[in-house]
């Protein structure tokens, strides 16, 4: 499996995952619990396979920056929360940061 599709599969069960874990409301609801536990097991497998052939400081870069964005937006749509300016601009860096790492650093392993 190619390592970045790997890491994309991460990354979306550890949104599923932390968006369960919010609705487990503190793992009192079983159905949501189960949730967190396979969608976390599947997001540190996948991560695993990736931490084969990707520098670790890079996949956590990309699993972070994104994961952060992608759990906003869920939080976002589905929980109502709300966020401000500066958390805006301070997620805008993040992925600025996981950007320039791609597209400009050998350490990527393009």
């Amino acid at each position: 499996m190619n390592a970045y599709l790997a890491l994309g599969l991460a990354i979306v069960a550890e949104v599923i995952g932390t968006s369960a874990l919010k609705a487990s409301e503190g793992f009192t609801r079983v159905g949501p619990s189960l949730v967190v536990l396979v969608a976390y097991g599947i997001a540190f497998y996948c991560l695993g396979l990736v931490l084969r052939t990707v520098p670790m400081g890079i996949a956590y870069a990309i699993w972070s920056g994104l994961g952060i964005v992608l759990i906003t937006l869920v939080g976002f749509g589905v929980y109502r929360q709300t966020i401000d300016l500066p958390g805006l601009i301070g997620m805008g860096l993040i992925v600025a940061g996981v950007l320039v790492i791609n597209l400009f650093s050998n350490s990527a392993g393009h």
